[in-house]
């Protein structure tokens, strides 16, 4: 029989199956064995919780077409605060009467008798605030959630703004997120639009995936699907989708999917680059691709002129003002994303369209002239805030006291000298990183020191102990802080370090832990690391382990890659010290830990 006579589902399973895959890993449809959460989808699903949390007003979050919105708004409804319920609109082309009626449907919300004929606006109006003032005096909090919001017409729109002035004296009734294509950013950027976006007190516009995130995509559906061998696409195969899909999630399933079809026709176990692009030749509507990339040059030749702008007329007033006396003001980060990417807190963005709102933190600290205390919890358990934009003067130059900070969680003293070093002699090895994510300092799991700078390029280290969705736990002086993790973000640019411990038994063998010091190395290294790593990986995978000198090095660096891909590692066969990390943690290797609960707001 010809393949293409073939039922396309039994050809699925058929690739699967010549692939070592219990199930297609590349289905577009939804589903949550596949979830896979990149940090920009977590820092989305952070702003969204944020934004219902802080109660009132709209919620907006934006992304490309198969960015992953749906993925996060999955996500968003399993994690609502209790206490909330939630209506969800799927189809926003509807009149004003037919959304109103569609918002009464989904909250229960009752108009009066209308005699067989259809509820007057008024009538639906009514009955939505009757039913939420009933549901607030019971302590549910609504919230609205409308997908596909850049349909919405400008009626609606504004329809939706009146919904948010239905309020009490304590709070608003009504909690609404848009959700939409980039193209719903420049509706509510409109000059007639002015009074909805002010109202927006959190937003979040979803990126693409990284090359990195996207060959790790791809690694994880693969694994979750069953693979237990290496990766069948190489590293120019995986670049290749990358640019070819523009990192979208949705893309990047249908290349993957026909290039393992196209494999499997062709009877072959491996994909380079030129399958990929065979393959999304055969799946992508070059019309759509091309429109894409002007799209993307569009918005960045905006960026440009908008840059070139900000700074003429920052030069401008520099010139302006050079004879007076000139009022520094401090920016936490020239590199903060702009106002409609990232959430704008109450103290700024709210803050605009609730004049009555109280002053935060820093105006209260400018007007007394001193730096604020740090905020006391509502919840007595819970460490207090701390203003890092305040306080961040005080990190400068406390190097060696959060060195030993770090060292005292691991029981033990730093002796003097370069801390790297230093720590060597008590049997601790460093890690540092200058392009780590959140990503990864959650997966390494452990205490660790992030290097901070202000706008002036001063640096200051700050003790992490723990970390949540929206929080991090710190430690200043001995003391236990908390501080969102969008304040976080403006000083914060990758640089990380941590301490991480090799194997006793290998602690004075230089030549079989060369890996451990931070160099590659191959497997075959050492005997002793060999038998470590083999014995190790057996444990894990709950198998017998073998004898010392019976380590095969061609088998011993394919579990090592399988570990790797099963850990989200860059899986090159390497045991770096990402690896021996995370493999210490599975074994049951005692090590500090991050915390969780005390973090979390």
């Amino acid at each position: 029989m010809a393949a293409h006579h073939i039922p396309r589902g039994i050809l699925t399973r058929m690739y699967a199956q010549h692939f070592g895959l219990e199930v297609s890993p590349f289905s577009i449809a939804p589903d949550p064995r596949y979830l896979f959460m990149s940090e920009r989808h977590r820092e989305a699903l952070a702003h969204l919780l944020y934004g219902v949390s802080a109660g009132g007003g709209f919620v907006l979050l934006t992304g490309e077409i198969g960015a992953g919105k749906t993925t996060i708004c999955r996500s968003f409804l399993e994690q609502i605060p209790t206490g909330c319920k939630v209506a969800y609109i799927f189809n926003p082309k509807l009149t004003v009467e037919e959304l109103l009626a569609s918002i009464c449907g989904e909250f229960g919300a009752q108009p009066v008798q209308t005699q067989g004929r259809t509820a007057s606006l008024k009538e639906l109006v009514d009955a939505l605030n009757a039913y939420l003032l009933a549901s607030h005096a019971q302590g549910i909090h609504n919230v609205l959630i409308i997908d596909e919001a850049q349909s919405l017409s400008a009626d609606v729109l504004e329809q939706l703004r009146l919904l948010t002035n239905l309020e009490t004296n304590e709070r608003k009734l009504l909690q609404i997120v848009l959700i939409g294509q980039p193209e719903l950013r420049e509706v509510l950027a409109a000059a007639q639009m002015q009074q909805l976006s002010q109202r927006v007190i959190a937003r979040y516009h979803l990126d693409a995936l990284s090359a990195e995130e996207t060959a790790q995509y791809v690694r994880h559906r693969m694994t979750v699907a069953g693979l237990k061998s290496m990766l069948p696409f190489d590293q120019g195969a995986l670049r290749r989708i990358h640019q070819l899909s523009v990192g979208v999630p949705r893309r990047i399933n249908l290349i993957c999917d026909r290039a393992l079809l196209g494999a499997f026709a062709r009877g072959s176990t491996t994909i380079n680059r030129q399958a990929v692009e065979l393959a999304a030749g055969e799946v992508l509507d070059p019309i759509e691709t091309g429109r894409r990339r002007q799209s993307m040059l569009r918005r960045l030749a905006q960026l440009f002129g908008t840059a070139l702008v900000g700074a003429a007329i920052a030069t401008g007033v520099w010139f302006l003002t050079m004879p007076q006396q000139v009022k520094v003001q401090t920016n936490p980060s020239p590199l903060a994303p702009p106002a409609d990417e990232r959430m704008q807190p109450p103290s700024t963005s709210a803050a605009k369209a609730e004049p009555s709102s109280p002053p935060s933190l820093e105006q209260r600290a400018t007007a007394s002239g001193s730096p604020p205390e740090p905020r006391a919890s509502e919840q007595p358990d819970m460490p207090p805030d701390y203003d890092l934009a305040m306080g961040f003067s005080s990190l400068i130059n406390s190097d060696a006291a959060t060195w030993q900070a770090l060292a005292l969680l691991w029981e033990q003293s730093l002796p003097a000298g370069e801390p790297c070093l230093a720590a060597a002699t008590i049997r601790l090895k460093c890690f540092r990183s200058t392009g780590a994510t959140l990503s990864l300092v959650r997966q390494l799991d452990r205490p660790a020191i992030l290097v901070l700078r202000d706008a002036a390029g001063r640096s200051a280290p700050l003790l992490l102990l723990g970390l949540s969705q929206r929080d991090a736990l710190i430690g200043i002086d001995g003391r236990r802080h908390r501080i969102s993790l969008f304040a976080l973000a403006d000083f914060w640019r990758g640089e990380y370090a941590t301490f991480w411990r090799t194997p006793a038994d290998l602690s004075d063998s230089g030549a079989s832990l060369t890996a451990a010091t931070g160099q590659r190395a191959d497997p075959a290294a050492g005997a002793a690391l060999n038998t470590w790593l083999a014995q190790s990986l057996a444990n894990v995978a709950g198998q017998p382990a073998p004898a010392s000198g019976a380590v095969d090095t061609v088998t011993l660096k394919e579990q090592v890659h399988a570990f790797q891909i099963a850990n989200g590692l860059p899986s090159d066969g390497i045991p770096g010290p990402m690896t021996l990390m995370q493999l210490n943690r599975a074994i049951g290797v005692e090590e500090p830990s991050l915390e969780r609960g005390q973090a979390g707001r």
